[in-house]
């Protein structure tokens, strides 16, 4: 399909849920009001909530220890099918879904505790449960799905039926206006389901690409597009509407074939694949929610569903810790361990401090989904931002700690007599993770747009080139009415007293920071507003660098937070105090640096070196290589008609 940039962005803001119906701290951070009554004392799950959940990690545990063979799966790019049937006795297909259906009902707190245990003995076991509970069958049928559907498909799912999600094809990635797969109406076809809100099937046709657990799912969520009804056509009578719908579709319906099973440079055991729709019939009782829906539910189960990749990265973290403390104190050069050498030393301090902030992020945003008190939709945003980012420079500078050992692969070294360290893997495994669920450009873009919807709300009319005189004129009025209050308390705060936050202690002072800092923050994005006006949109570079410094004030706070209930508790508060601080010290320096990209930059510069690199201008610099690509188009073919691929489909036995 071929869709216009105003089409695309109006296609995308619709699917946004735009009701702030519950306070959310992230976003009155943005606004520069630091709200730490929304975070602080932080929120504490259930007495029974951490019974069940540890019962289950101790056996989660042990399971993992016995039969999960990360080394295998990494050889063979395959999970064996007995550790998935071993995951299904224990019943970690349904951690997130509830008991009444013979799930788990695990919190979010303890199913991300436990994705990170997974994950840590094997990235691929971890992605595998991941894309079946937090974006596949169970959370949007969960969340949007019919009484009939929840009985249908929830006890299924939990007792071992793989989902799988299944939205992004061969030409259409953050862009979802150009999507392509169909999903038509044909109220004369047989449906396999009795009362069938119309009485009839949808026939989908199209290819999906990446289709994480498609190889192997029983389930699919399939997001297609349902063209809208013909004048004087019924069902436009009877509420229908098209657009982009959300159906649940049985994994070996005729007309599906799994075209291709994809291998990548990590996550090697993944069953991911392109999977094509050929007049598949989907019973109307499979469609969830209204038609036209589709990109609400997707993005509304993402909400929560993003958690679980930072709850991977705090994991992958805590064994960059474990593996760089070990390794840097046996490891002696000119005398003295390696980390000793400040070089290597700070390297150390950055993967401690990192891991627990990453951690305080990781548990206060799923106690916030937990209690449902907060929006967190941009707190989980910036959790799966800040925790891909920072996960993939712990590892990074893991494989700089470890030298040649780091770029060797674990095998390797253990054939020649050492500890089979997979750090090279880690690397490669977390390379994903900032472009899974929402790329960090994406994601720079999607969190700006939230942060900014309190100007848009009552300004947005005012840049709108589509708006008449009459429609600006009560924007400027609306617009003065905020600013006029909102304009003075960014001037003055509790930051600058200093004896705010004194309960503490010694990070009171990053807490004043945050705060100040917060109201700069606010400041600078009113400015760029008055600046750009209606042009605000294409300054991604600015836009990103604003992001970047709200997931920065949103670590520290999380981190001193955690760090004060830990001294609460009495559970190593003081080491948790020390590591909050020197999380905050390295944080604030990242802070400075990125504010004074905002004005001082190469943005401009590099959008005019980039249309004379696709002009051709810079093609003298491309000589003297040999490319060792393969002949093929970009883009796959991805013409809607019967597969000429054989089926590659296969059930876990």
């Amino acid at each position: 399909m071929t869709v216009s940039e105003r089409e695309a962005r109006e296609v995308a803001e619709a699917a946004r849920e735009k009701d702030w119906r519950k306070p959310s701290f992230a976003k009155e951070l943005f606004l520069g009001r630091f709200r730490l009554d929304l975070i602080h004392p932080h929120p504490q799950p259930a007495a029974e909530d951490i019974a069940r959940g540890e019962e289950f990690l101790d056996r989660l545990r042990a399971f993992l220890e016995a039969e999960v063979d990360g080394a295998r799966i990494e050889r063979e790019s395959r999970i064996p099918d007995e550790v998935i049937t071993g995951l299904k006795r224990l019943g970690a297909l349904g951690m997130k879904i509830g008991t009444e259906y013979g799930g788990l009902g695990l919190t979010q707190v303890y199913y991300n505790k436990a994705l990170a245990l997974v994950s840590s003995a094997s990235p691929a076991v971890g992605a595998l449960l991941s894309a079946h509970q937090s974006i596949g069958v169970p959370q949007p049928v969960k969340l949007f799905g019919s009484q009939e559907q929840k009985d249908a498909f929830l006890p299924r799912c939990a007792r071992g039926d793989i989902s799988a999600f299944l939205l992004t094809e061969p030409d259409v990635g953050s862009d979802p206006a150009r999507l392509a797969t169909t999903a038509v109406p044909d109220d004369g076809g047989t449906s396999r389901s009795s009362g069938a809100e119309s009485g009839g099937d949808y026939v989908l046709d199209g290819v999906k690409l990446w289709t994480t657990n498609g190889v192997v799912a029983d389930l699919l969520v399939v997001m297609a597009r349902v063209p809208p009804p013909a004048e004087g056509d019924p069902r436009a009578a009877q509420g229908h509407k098209g657009g982009i719908t959300a159906f649940v579709v049985e994994g070996d319906s005729e007309g599906i074939t799994v075209e291709n099973r994809n291998a990548f440079m990590g996550l090697r055991g993944i069953e991911n694949g392109v999977t094509r729709f050929h007049r598949v019939r989907v019973p109307a009782a499979h469609r969830i929610g209204p038609e036209g829906a589709g990109l609400k539910i997707a993005l509304t189960t993402l909400n929560t569903g993003r958690l679980s990749l930072p709850a991977t990265c705090a994991g992958a973290g805590k064994w960059c810790l474990k593996i760089a403390r070990e390794w840097a104190r046996a490891r002696v050069q000119w005398g003295r361990p390696v980390a000793e050498h400040e070089a290597v030393g700070s390297k150390i301090s950055f993967i401690a401090a990192t891991t627990f902030a990453l951690e305080a992020v990781l548990d206060l945003a799923s106690q916030m989904a937990d209690e449902e008190r907060n929006d967190i939709r941009i707190e989980a945003a910036l959790a799966k931002l800040y925790g891909s980012e920072m996960a993939w420079k712990m590892a990074d500078e893991l494989v700089q700690i470890r030298g040649g050992r780091g770029f060797e692969t674990a095998e390797s070294l253990a054939a020649r007599g050492e500890r089979g360290v997979p750090a090279e893997q880690l690397l490669r495994d977390l390379r994903i993770n900032r472009i899974f669920e929402g790329s960090t450009e994406i994601m720079h873009l999607l969190i700006a747009r939230e942060a900014v919807d309190a100007h848009l709300s009552v300004a947005g009319d005012l840049i709108d080139p589509d708006k008449t005189l009459a429609d600006k004129s009560r924007a400027a009025l609306s617009a003065g009415a905020f600013y006029a209050t909102w304009l003075p308390g960014l001037v003055a705060g509790p930051g600058r007293l200093p004896g705010a936050f004194a309960e503490f202690g010694t990070l009171a002072p990053h807490l004043r920071y945050v705060e100040r800092t917060a109201r700069k923050l606010a400041r600078s994005t009113f400015y760029a507003m008055s600046r750009w006006q209606g042009r605000m949109e294409t300054k991604q570079g600015f836009l990103g660098r604003i992001v970047d410094i709200g997931a920065e004030l949103f670590a520290m706070s999380a981190a001193c937070v955690r760090a004060e209930k830990m001294k609460r508790d009495g559970t190593d508060g003081q080491a948790a105090h020390q590591l909050a601080d020197a999380f905050c010290r390295q944080a604030r320096l990242r802070v400075e640096e990125l504010f004074a990209r905002l004005w001082a930059n190469t943005d401009d510069l590099d959008r005019r070196v980039v249309r004379q690199v696709l002009d051709g201008s810079y093609t003298w610099l491309e000589e003297g290589i040999v490319d060792p690509s393969t002949e093929g188009p970009w883009i796959a073919d991805a013409t809607p008609g019967p597969s000429r691929k054989e089926n590659v489909h296969r059930r876990v036995r």
